[in-house]
């Protein structure tokens, strides 16, 4: 059984015009290396946002999202936790793409950056176990500081868009009625267009 990597030991953790097919996209390996400060801009149902990335807060994580923008991972994925606390991503719409990229964990990098409001770091479950998804902080979480969530980098233009993402569904079970995270990773955006087809979603990931 896969593992389904998401935000763990967190307190509190409309209509959209048809996405787009996810893109196939490559397995992993080694890219180029990450420049010290990029812009990811992230074209959504919603409109635009733009998270720049540092590589000095954490230069692995950095490092992996480069590749994963470059290769086309987050084309297609849906915002699949909205909450008051969090917007979370990162599970590729083909559940064959989603498992070649599941397993390429990461090392943890030390935090550097406070888990304030607008940052961007992976999801994660325990110790050295980041992979594909993030999350972006609604609100100051402080508390992720110590339990290890290392920010990779900030939303500098479209918070107004990330805050006006479908939200309805509420968070993943136990917690709420939304999205189970086994059927998002074996059944894929299949799963989510014909459970919970107002969810918002990237259209297309890009390094500007």
């Amino acid at each position: 059984m896969r593992r389904f990597w998401w935000i763990a030991l967190c307190a509190v953790l409309a209509g959209c015009s048809a996405p787009q097919e996810p893109k196939k996209a490559e397995a992993p390996r080694q890219d180029v290396p990450a420049p010290d400060i990029f812009k990811v801009n992230l074209d959504t149902s919603k409109g635009a946002v733009v998270i720049e990335v540092h590589k000095d807060w954490a230069p692995l994580g950095a490092q992996h999202l480069f590749e994963l923008v470059n290769r086309g991972y987050y084309d297609g994925n849906r915002f699949f936790r909205v909450t008051r606390a969090y917007v979370q991503w990162g599970v590729n719409g083909d559940p064959q793409v989603s498992s070649l990229w599941s397993t390429a964990n990461l090392r943890d990098d030390p935090v550097k950056q406070s888990n304030l409001k607008g940052t961007v770091a992976y999801a994660k479950l325990g110790p050295n176990t980041r992979a594909t998804q993030l999350f972006i902080n609604m609100r100051d979480n402080k508390d992720l500081d110590k339990q290890g969530f290392a920010p990779v980098g900030k939303v500098v233009s479209g918070m107004d868009v990330v805050e006006s993402l479908y939200d309805a569904y509420g968070d993943m079970p136990p917690r709420g009625q939304g999205p189970d995270p086994t059927k998002i990773e074996t059944q894929g955006n299949s799963y989510l267009e014909s459970r919970f087809p107002r969810l918002d979603f990237i259209k297309k990931a890009a390094i500007q």
